[in-house]
């Protein structure tokens, strides 16, 4: 499908060009081979900008109420695939899968939805179920400055600073004790610290960039 590449030739300049963005640790996202980005979610605009400007395409983990309309046509063409949010989601796991045994990277946002403030939600074991499922590194990234571009309630986004930080990855051989269930929730609770390390950083980047 062309429709992918093209929209994100034009759209990586545009977006970081209007919304600034300052990211920080590009180089931990492996160049090549299967690879899972798991953030932090505050806003609409997280799934946007992190498809936009990441260094390789990223096929994104949405919540199925999305995929109706003009956006149910645009998202699997723009290599999003539908998770149902209400429990395990044995189609979407099977397709993160498959992205990944491909070669591919998949964005996964723990939390599983926005959150209201800095602090993060709990985590759903997603991320870390198919990391130990297809022996996939999981980059941690921190996002700052999205809730300011698009709120909850506001009705279109503004044009706001955003900064990223991309951690070290962390490899699911790292966990290979206990049992399957052990193993996610450890790991699980490896990526939560990792992100808040990564948001904590790309907070005093957020911080450093605005005193200019």
């Amino acid at each position: 499908m062309l429709l992918g590449p093209a929209v994100r030739f034009l759209a990586r300049p545009l977006i970081r060009t209007a919304f600034r963005v300052r990211d920080r640790g590009r180089e931990n996202l492996p160049s090549s081979g299967p690879a899972i980005i798991a953030g932090n979610h505050r806003s609409y605009m997280d799934p946007v900008i992190l498809w936009s400007i990441c260094p390789r395409p990223v096929a994104f983990m949405a919540k199925r109420e999305l995929f109706t309309g003009f956006l149910g046509w645009a998202l699997p063409r723009l290599w999003a695939f539908p998770v149902d949010r209400r429990g395990a989601d044995r189609a979407a796991l099977l397709r993160a899968t498959e992205v990944l045994s491909e070669g591919g990277v998949v964005g996964i946002f723990p939390e599983g939805t926005r959150q209201y403030d800095d602090s993060l939600g709990e985590a759903h074991g997603g991320a870390a179920f198919v990391a130990l499922r297809a022996s996939a590194p999981i980059v941690p990234v921190g996002i700052v400055g999205t809730a300011a571009v698009w709120p909850r309630g506001q009705r279109l986004p503004r044009l706001r600073r955003v900064t990223i930080v991309y951690g070290e990855p962390i490899r699911p051989e790292e966990f290979p004790h206990g049992s399957r269930r052990e193993q996610v929730e450890e790991l699980t609770r490896r990526i939560m610290e990792r992100i808040a390390e990564c948001v904590e950083a790309a907070k005093e980047m957020h911080h450093e960039s605005r005193r200019r």
